[in-house]
């Protein structure tokens, strides 16, 4: 993957100057930061204390826009290009979209910005952000081990990136002082009361499960996508347990370890970092919803859809001023039909990417943007992203997240303009009825109008 890398770019990418239309309400990042946010949390929130003031509570046209912020030519010419091609047919007449300038206060161009749609994976984004900022990008989730009565228990801790690999190491750990201790025989419970029985998010139906995403639970192995992940995970642990010699009895079961139980291994995941890189690079919804409960606990809130979007509400309003006007979220992978979200806010979120003092917190998720027509993310020629007539120019220069769902595209990224600045955009469409390889290609002309290539 062309990756822009934070530390080496900042005279670039990471430009200083002015911000458009907030300051964010907490300076301090790391652990400080995350202990105001459990004693911040802690009290009840309403929407209306979190709704900031929109900078798009009104669009403005773009001859004014061009005016009042004394655009170049290159940026009006973009702005021009962009108020003719929102119209294109394969995008609907449901349409909202920004672009914003990331070193200055100006906003290029503006569509029904503040209009609230559905984003789709764009969602994921939001769910980064809270957990980096909650968790830390060096948090890593711990799987353990513990023995009691006959019994060896495997403990999820949220970590969606467990492999059978992983289990091995641990069941060879396990054998291990099962037979210093002269043990050859156990049974073996799982544990994954770290969260709540799994439910439908409001939005969901239940077609979803298990292939679009599987029930969350603390506990899954090689991203199995079935019915419970917790089960079968331990299911895997057996058979490791049973290849190294050591007898297991009876069926694996779902049990809460006992306090008294003794440690007898456990497992780390990579950091935080890392799994939201590959969750944004894949779209993945079983990570962006284990991730949306594991922020939750982080928190000191309950680890279900609606602890983790409270704490989601927090983060982006009152730590870093993003505006929630017109903003519901129910999940944090986006495939909650209910969910709504202006483009305005998610332009909000990724310029944050922009400013130096929140990369060391957030610039995971820049590195972790597809990038045009790179083969290892959602934006490649796999999926058929950025091969069109007007868009192939563009190939290598956007770095954004895409979302789709029936009835929703959604693509919100940078990219470097004509200019040479970076330009911040959200494009959101609901109800087109092209077909929706077409409505795509009309969203990679956009960002290719502002990329420049498509002049």
């Amino acid at each position: 993957m062309n990756e822009i890398a934070v530390e080496t770019s900042e005279n670039t990418f990471l430009p200083g100057g002015r911000r458009r239309h907030r300051k964010a309400r907490q300076q301090g990042t790391g652990t400080g930061l995350r202990r105001a946010l459990v004693l911040a949390i802690a009290a009840p929130m309403t929407t209306a204390a979190l709704a900031g003031t929109s900078a798009f509570a009104a669009d403005n046209a773009v001859a004014k826009t061009a005016k009042a912020d004394g655009l170049d030519a290159d940026d009006q010419k973009m702005a021009a290009n962009l108020e003719t091609r929102v119209l294109d047919q394969r995008l609907g007449s449901n349409v909202s979209g920004v672009v914003l300038d990331a070193g200055s206060d100006a906003t290029i161009w503006g569509h029904n910005a503040s209009t609230a749609l559905m984003p789709a994976s764009n969602a994921k984004l939001a769910t980064s952000t809270a957990a980096l900022t909650v968790l830390g990008p060096d948090h890593r989730f711990t799987t353990k081990v513990v023995y009691g009565h006959g019994t060896l228990t495997l403990i999820g801790g949220g970590d969606r990136t467990l492999t059978s690999a992983d289990l091995a190491e641990l069941a060879k750990t396990a054998v291990a002082g099962l037979k210093a201790a002269g043990l050859t025989t156990v049974k073996v419970h799982v544990d994954d009361s770290l969260f709540p029985e799994p439910t439908l998010a409001d939005g969901w139906n239940d077609g979803y499960y298990p292939d679009t995403v599987a029930p969350v639970r603390a506990l899954v192995v090689d991203q199995h996508g079935v019915q419970d992940t917790s089960i079968d995970a331990g299911q895997v642990f057996a058979k490791q347990l049973a290849a190294q010699g050591v007898k297991v009895t009876g069926d694996v079961t779902r049990a809460v370890a006992s306090p008294k139980d003794v440690p007898v291994a456990r497992h780390k995941s990579g950091p935080l970092s890392a799994i939201v890189q590959t969750m944004l690079q894949h779209s993945d919804n079983n990570i962006a919803e284990t991730l949306l409960r594991m922020t939750a606990l982080g928190a000191g809130r309950p680890a279900t859809f609606e602890g983790g979007t409270e704490v989601l509400r927090h983060v982006l309003s009152g730590v870093y001023g993003v505006s929630l006007d017109n903003f519901v979220l129910h999940d944090g992978s986006g495939l909650s039909r209910n969910d709504r979200v202006p483009a305005a806010t998610l332009a909000q979120i990724l310029e944050l990417l922009t400013q130096p003092r929140y990369a060391p917190t957030l610039g995971s998720i820049l590195k972790g943007l597809p990038v045009s027509g790179d083969a290892g993310g959602t934006l490649s020629p796999a999926y058929g992203r950025f091969d069109g007539e007007h868009s192939k120019c563009a190939v290598g220069k956007v770095h954004a997240k895409t979302g789709t769902l029936t009835g929703a595209i959604a693509l919100s990224g940078l990219t470097q303009g004509k200019d040479g600045k970076w330009k911040v955009f959200s494009f959101i469409e609901n109800g087109a009825t092209a077909d929706q390889n077409a409505t795509k290609d009309a969203m990679d002309d956009l960002a290719a109008t502002v990329n420049g290539c498509y002049a």
